[in-house]
């Protein structure tokens, strides 16, 4: 059927129609070297807690699609989300904005693990205090020997820089209860505030494992997010080791103002197992605080007013509705199952990506028209049939990218441009062997037919290679690499069709309108 003219024809025709139309259509996607946008990689932060490489990549596979979810629900247009290797995750979000990077960020690196855990009494805490202190004085020595130095006061004319008594005793007892002359009961239940200036050594104590020991049985101790309005105090809350329920039973979540005062909260509902053990635990609790601890922090502490089952709201304090929204967001995608960090990240600018793209095209109209020239210099009009097949080639290539929805980067224009090298040695291949068979006198329709046969199996031998080479980029590559395997793929399979289906055709076609009123010649 392939033999007969007009067939091969209305399939040139069919393809250029269809391939065209999808590029008018869909467009060609630009990737993020083109276009501009931020790329980051991603790792399990297994620091504290290493994890063996089977764990690893089982994390990284969860996370991968928890990711994917949240980067999806951002609305940024075409990300690109997936695995490298087994200990790697790479995000690249081409054409965001600045604030869209700096909010996907945030939304990408955010654990998200919700829990719910009732406020312990406040007496639990302060019983606990001596023993606390001791277990402080023995995991850091140096502790008990800290005399906050006094500034020097004048005294008769002279500058005194011995403490007074008073003030040394003061010192002295305050060394001898490193944790309990900084934290301060709030007058609520189990909240106690700690000064600004003493967070991070609050924070140091806390982090020991003889600490954490000294603790009452069945608590944890939790920061609450700083709030704006007293800026010099953090909030630390004791609360019930064992969680209510978790974010795993959570089934929807909603960003909204609240109607009563405005501010924003997300409303949250809770599946058939989460509702009846939310339930049961509010129902037990009712008159006592409960906090909604988000990545372990303390977002809120309501006081449970009834019992409540499969609805609720986590309120945001002075947060914006967008930060109600983002968390809304990673709390309906899920919690991650391990913490995530950033270990590389690049923005490009969209200038970047549009010098790559004037220079690409400078580089592709030299290189086109250096390709033109030689052809049509060399072989005459059997190379202007080639020049023709080479942008139906192009039509074919742009239009696939356009069907897979495919990034077209610089890499990818690599890719391209050396399947048209690659498209052009085909055609090379097949003028030499004509070329050949005509000076052993054969005749036009023989010549072409014979340097068509004889030149297909070297050009799909050395084609299939760089194809097989191709998917092997495509499947261990990530990235850049696997855009100029996609190109080049693609560009290996339009390049075969166009040298040996599309140049043999128009070659038929020159023969037969010639053979109508005299004897075909070829000049080649």
């Amino acid at each position: 059927m392939f033999d007969r003219l007009p067939v091969r024809l209305a399939l040139i025709g069919a393809a250029l129609v269809l391939f065209i139309s999808l590029v008018l259509t869909r467009g060609i996607n630009l990737g993020l070297d083109l276009q501009g946008g931020t790329h980051m990689a991603l790792e399990v932060d297994d620091r504290a807690n290493p994890l063996t490489p089977e764990k690893k990549a089982d994390v990284i596979d969860q996370a991968l699609r928890i990711i994917r979810a949240r980067v999806n629900e951002l609305g940024v247009a075409e990300p690109v989300v997936q695995k490298a290797g087994n200990e790697r995750i790479i995000v690249e979000l081409a054409g965001a904005s600045e604030e869209d990077q700096r909010r996907a960020k945030e939304v990408i690196s955010k654990t998200a693990f919700l829990k719910f855990q009732i406020v312990r009494p406040a007496e639990e805490l302060t019983a606990a205090l001596p023993r606390l202190d001791r277990a402080i004085l023995e995991a850091f020595p140096a502790e008990a020997r800290a005399t906050p130095a006094r500034p020097a006061s004048p005294v008769g004319g002279l500058l005194q820089t011995r403490p007074d008594t008073a003030a040394a005793a003061s010192d002295t007892a305050a060394a001898a209860r490193p944790f309990s002359s900084k934290v301060q009961p709030l007058g609520q239940e189990g909240i106690f505030g700690v000064d600004s200036a003493n967070v991070a050594a609050v924070q140091r104590y806390l982090a020991h494992p003889n600490v954490q020991r000294a603790l009452p049985r069945g608590t944890q101790l939790r920061w609450g997010v700083p709030e704006p309005t007293q800026p010099g105090l953090r909030t630390l809350y004791v609360l019930d080791a064992d969680a209510m329920i978790t974010g795993e039973f959570l089934e929807r979540a909603q960003a909204q103002p609240d109607p009563q005062f405005g501010k924003p909260v997300v409303a949250f509902g809770l599946n058939r197992q989460g509702a009846r053990r939310f339930g049961q635990g509010t129902g037990a609790n009712v008159g006592n605080q409960m906090a909604i601890v988000l990545d372990e922090r303390v977002y809120s502490a309501p006081v449970i007013q009834s019992q409540i089952t499969n609805n609720g709201q986590i309120e945001m304090g002075n947060a914006s509705l967008a930060e109600a929204r983002d968390l809304a967001l990673v709390l309906r995608a899920g919690a991650l199952p391990a913490p995530i960090r950033i270990v590389e990240e690049r923005t490009v600018g969209p200038s970047l990506g549009q010098d790559s793209i004037d220079k690409g095209k400078i580089a592709g109209i030299i290189g086109i028209a250096a390709v033109i020239l030689i052809m049509i210099g060399y072989y005459k009009f059997a190379g202007f049939l080639a020049v023709v097949a080479l942008a139906i080639y192009v039509a074919l290539v742009m239009g696939s990218l356009a069907a897979l929805n495919a990034d077209l980067t610089f890499p990818g224009i690599a890719g391209l441009v050396l399947s048209i090298g690659m498209a052009v040695d085909a055609n090379v291949l097949i003028f030499e062997r004509i070329r050949e068979e005509l000076a052993a006198g054969r005749s036009a329709r023989t010549a072409v037919s014979e340097g068509f046969s004889h030149a297909l199996s070297a050009i799909v031998d050395s084609n299939l290679t760089t194809l097989i080479t191709a998917a092997i980029l495509y499947y261990i590559g990530t990235g850049p690499v696997q855009g100029f395997a996609v190109t080049l793929g693609i560009g290996i399979l339009a390049s075969m069709f166009t040298a040996i289906f599309v140049t043999r055709t128009f070659f038929m076609l020159y023969l037969d309108r010639r053979g109508m009123t005299q004897q075909p010649a070829l000049s080649i």
